[in-house]
């Protein structure tokens, strides 16, 4: 049963400037009511019957679409929108963005088809200068989705939805908007820092004069102006940390009339030794526990796609208030704003890539490690990588995922592959990421299937049934899942007769002792011993899946939040003392 949660989408939902990292004045959002077909992948639409609130799937609560609605690997999503702009984005470069279409697209304007897309969880955008006109503007999206019957990446999708898989969407399910810019504009921005120093360096990519003006709040810091795409700014930055999510905002002006706000926070990530010679994770050249916990990003009303901005930033901020200071999202790629709010707020983030790949076999990605068989990732018929073309589509979603969120503080980790399924070259993948984004660090394969010594960057562990332990390793040791402890509360499951989670408590008092002594007793004694960080399984349940620490529909924490907030603060402290 599909549940509503307390947040009201609105008429045109999700409205919000969708890039608070590359901020331009001009802004049409086409979020709202669309007409909305569903035909074979042959035909064509002759009339539409429906409408559809974007940016939700047709298959969630808050698109307006029936229930039950499904789509066939033989038919496509048609979607038409019609909409008028003025000369306000129409004075150079009119650029049109989509944050996410599942699975495959077409997009034309106009009649003309513009740009195709196909990769489900990543944004794309098109210059549509020469298709658009003032006045009336028709744009349509096509759409087509394999989910498990192709090996494009897909998450946790399913046709056959249970236990840890869900609900198979399609369709658009991040904003749709316009913006203007002139002829020549920034076309990026790729922003690192140096905590050691100090420093930032913002590289533009545009050729020519730009002006840059750094600001401590209403306080300017810093202004200059320069030639060519890159310039490094210095002074006596604030670093940015969970404890002091220190942000610092900046403008670029272009000789041709193009400004972009945007905004910087200064931090470094790393690996080193810690006093007594263990290998820690360092945040700002110092050891730094990261105590998380996993996020799927799912919602009960808009399944892949929040219901508001304020849902997004309520729930972090209520993270923020248990204490934790890390969030792993599993498996998906968020809106910015998302990125945003942990920027702000103080909460890492590790990011994982979205897998996929052909059938999850149960005995080769979870059964085989349980017992201890290891495997190795060059075999691809194992892992369900045989597709040729899907491996390629992984490597340049990957490449699309860094350069996509690169500029983010908060984001710590990369997280390519998790238990094993669709895990490919780990080697290979973790130092192409590596030489992506050098700055951040790689849990290359999160849970079960380890590579060895020399092909992967820790020893990432997912302990459910047996006890926690850190062995011996000279990488950082990581438990990057954890606990999934799992309560029922009735009248706020999606299924009332089917649960899943990895330990069952009927009462919540029975579940809070369960998380005291689960990181009182056995995980803190572990910190001492080498353990890096924890990731707790999970933010909410997600369908049938009730291990979280919130119900599906957010109405209900399982946990009080002052009670969660001494047991972090408890291993805050013993966190304290490795130096």
């Amino acid at each position: 049963m599909r549940l509503k949660t307390k947040y009201e989408v609105g008429e045109i939902p999700l409205s919000e400037y969708p890039r608070p990292q590359m901020r331009r004045d001009s802004y049409l959002c086409l979020n709202g009511l669309w007409k909305f077909e569903k035909v074979k992948r042959t035909g064509q639409v002759c009339e539409y019957s429906k409408n559809i609130l974007v940016p939700f799937s047709p298959e969630s609560l808050n698109s307006g679409i029936e229930e039950g609605f499904t789509l066939g690997l033989d038919e496509k999503l048609v979607y038409e929108k019609e909409f008028e702009v003025g000369d306000e984005l129409l004075c150079g470069t009119t650029l049109l963005h989509f944050g996410a279409v599942d699975q495959e697209c077409e997009v034309f304007l106009n009649g003309r088809c513009v740009y195709a897309h196909g990769s489900g969880y990543t944004p794309f955008t098109v210059d549509v200068t020469s298709s658009i006109v003032k006045g009336k503007n028709v744009l349509k999206v096509e759409c087509v989705d394999g989910t498990e019957s192709t090996e494009l990446c897909r998450g946790k999708q399913s046709s056959k939805p249970g236990k840890i898989w869900y609900t198979a969407q399609s369709g658009i399910w991040q904003s749709v908007w316009l913006e203007s810019a002139p002829v020549r504009y920034i076309r990026a921005l790729t922003i690192t820092t140096d905590a050691k120093k100090k420093q930032a360096t913002i590289v533009s990519e545009y050729e020519g004069q730009q002006k840059i003006r750094v600001f401590d709040g209403d306080r300017l810091l810093f202004e200059k102006t320069f030639s060519g795409n890159s310039v490094t700014v210095a002074a006596d930055f604030e670093l940015w940390s969970p404890e002091n999510p220190k942000l610092y905002d900046f403008t670029l002006e272009t000789d041709s009339g193009d400004k972009v706000s945007s905004y910087f926070g200064v931090r470094s990530f790393g690996v080193g030794k810690d006093e007594k010679g263990k290998t820690r994770l360092l945040l700002n050249g110092k050891p730094y526990f990261m105590n998380g916990v996993l996020d799927q990003g799912y919602w009960s009303d808009g399944l892949l796609t929040p219901p508001s901005d304020l849902a997004m930033e309520e729930e972090l901020t209520a993270l923020k208030a248990m204490g934790f200071n890390m969030v792993r999202k599993h498996i998906k790629i968020e809106p910015l704003r998302w990125y945003y709010h942990c920027d702000r707020l103080g909460l890492l983030v590790w990011q994982d890539f979205v897998n996929g790949g052909g059938e999850y076999k149960f005995g080769h990605i979870a059964l085989w490690p349980f017992l201890g068989v290891k495997h190795k990732d060059n075999d691809y018929k194992y892992f369900a990588r045989e597709g040729v073309k899907a491996r390629y589509e992984f490597i340049h979603a990957a490449e699309d995922t860094v350069a996509y969120l690169k500029n983010c503080p908060c984001i710590s980790t990369w997280v390519p592959f998790n238990e094993g399924w669709g895990q490919f070259d780990s080697a290979k993948i973790a130092a192409y990421v590596k030489e992506l984004d050098p700055t951040r660090l790689i849990d290359s394969v999160s849970g079960w299937h380890d590579q060895g010594r020399k092909n992967t960057t820790m020893r990432s562990l997912h302990t459910y049934y047996t006890p926690l332990r850190v062995p011996r390793d000279p990488r950082p040791v990581v438990l990057s899942e954890f606990g999934g402890y799992s309560k029922k509360v009735q009248g706020h499951v999606f299924d009332e007769e089917k649960e899943f989670g990895y330990k069952v408590f009927q009462t919540e008092e029975g579940l809070l002792l369960g998380l005291k002594t689960l990181y009182l007793k056995k995980l803190k004694p572990l910190i001492k011993k080498g353990l890096c960080a924890a990731v707790y399984t999970q933010v909410s349940d997600v369908e049938e899946e009730i291990n979280g620490l919130f119900t599906y529909d957010r109405a209900h924490c399982k946990v009080p939040v002052k009670e969660m907030k001494k047991i972090m603060d408890e291993i805050k402290v013993e966190a304290e003392k490795v130096k």
